[in-house]
């Protein structure tokens, strides 16, 4: 899919709803492509099914380069964990992926970039929405409703080719109480963002993403060197929970989550007294009795 401008659309126009302004992406490309920056292109498309997949196509062909930034003001087919499906209504969130190559980084350490992610749009929304975002291991976005815990957005990292990784983040932005898909989803503004305007969000998290990569990256990946794995403890709501981590294989371990280890694993202290890390799974958050 090539770029093209969101006016393009004529059953939706760009100011169908005034609330959601398009993304300006001439802005976006004068503020974070420049010289010395980890950016090296940013597209934005009016509707594409998911922009992950997108991009791993591009990054296969050698069509872009590390830093390659695609935005979507509609997906059709966004994907997070396990395939779960992510859509939304056209420009009420932040829908993106970036092509990542850490050469400098053993591939054994390359689990981190989803938690780094997380640690870096948190880093970012927290000084441009004044929203407290906090980390559901492993790749989800969660902020307070009403008191409530909700899932705004979420983190999905794809493999590109030899050497590449693609990053997708979909960010739930001015989603509406009577358009949430769940009643456990949320949004910023439903967590009383003092700003909603996309452009200066999507600003703040990729020179955010920029700064934790350098030092992650600059740390061969080392997260207690470069800090991401104090940053990501200090963030993580899922530590110091009872939570059943659903696994592959159908089993399903429930315990107390203690600790986040070296390999970014989550470890769970279950009431055998086994600290078990996991790796991958689907982690709940279970009420107290």
């Amino acid at each position: 899919m090539t770029p093209r401008d969101a006016s393009s659309s004529s059953s939706d126009s760009r100011w169908s709803d005034l609330g959601r302004p398009p993304l300006n992406v001439g802005s976006l490309r004068r503020a974070l492509v420049r010289e010395g920056s980890l950016w090296t292109g940013v597209d934005v498309v009016q509707r594409t099914g998911s922009t992950n997949s997108d991009l791993v196509a591009r990054a296969v062909a050698g069509e872009v380069e590390e830093g390659a930034v695609l935005v979507a003001e509609e997906q059709t087919a966004g994907r997070g964990r396990l395939d779960r499906q992510w859509t939304a209504p056209p420009r009420s969130g932040l829908f993106f992926s970036v092509l990542l190559r850490p050469v400098e980084v053993p591939v054994a350490r390359w689990g981190w970039l989803p938690l780094l992610t997380g640690v870096a749009v948190a880093t970012g929304l927290s000084r441009a929405a004044g929203v407290d975002t906090a980390l559901k291991w492993p790749n989800d976005l969660l902020v307070t409703v009403g008191g409530e815990e909700r899932k705004a957005g979420g983190i999905l990292a794809e493999a590109a080719g030899e050497g590449g990784v693609v990053v997708g983040v979909g960010l739930n932005v001015t989603l509406r109480a009577e358009e949430l898909p769940v009643p456990a989803a949320g949004s910023l503004a439903l967590a009383g963002a003092v700003g909603t305007d996309r452009d200066p969000l999507l600003r703040a998290v990729l020179r955010s993403l920029e700064s934790w990569y350098g030092r992650w990256r600059a740390a061969a990946g080392d997260p207690l060197v470069s800090g991401l794995q104090e940053a990501y403890v200090a963030g993580c709501a899922t530590l110091g929970r009872t939570v059943r981590a659903e696994l592959p294989g159908e089993r399903a371990v429930v315990g107390e989550a203690v600790a986040v280890d070296g390999d970014g694993r989550l470890v769970i202290a279950t009431e055998e007294g086994v600290r078990e890390p996991v790796g991958a799974g689907d982690i709940v958050h279970l009420r107290p009795a």
